[in-house]
């Protein structure tokens, strides 16, 4: 029971659960706000009041193009949000630790000109560098 109560609290774990509470809910939000705000503002463009329940007959079928409209308006928005809100910060961010991975020179601990990171040797102040410092 221990093992199994260790695994439910494993941070990972939650944290994934809590992510996917938080991503319904704004997915929620945003149908809500596509719904609520942006449809009946196409809906005044097009004359027409609740613009979600537009559909079509063909032969007694109906098809809800005003309902698939809402739902893509919302993906859109979701996948705008997500990309400009996570993906692109997180990317940045690990183009920074890549850069950061792979600089080729290192400071002179004497006289803080830039030097490659095999030199033992300063170019500038002549100064011996230690290994350590690579």
């Amino acid at each position: 029971m221990n093992g199994f109560k260790a695994f439910l609290l494993r941070g990972n774990l939650v944290q994934l659960a809590v992510a996917v509470v938080i991503g319904a809910v704004f997915a929620d939000l945003v149908t809500a706000f596509t719904e609520g705000f942006v449809t009946p503002l196409i809906g005044i463009f097009g004359g027409v009041p609740t613009f979600g329940d537009l559909y079509f007959e063909v032969n007694g079928s109906r098809f809800l193009y005003g309902a698939f409209v809402n739902a893509l308006i919302a993906f859109l928005i979701t996948a705008a949000v997500l990309y400009f809100l996570v993906v692109l910060p997180v990317a940045k961010l690990l183009e920074r630790d890549t850069e950061a991975e792979e600089a080729t020179t290192r400071a002179c601990p004497h006289c803080r000109t830039q030097v490659s990171k095999e030199a033992t040797r300063c170019s500038a102040c002549t100064s011996e560098i230690s290994a350590e410092l690579v």
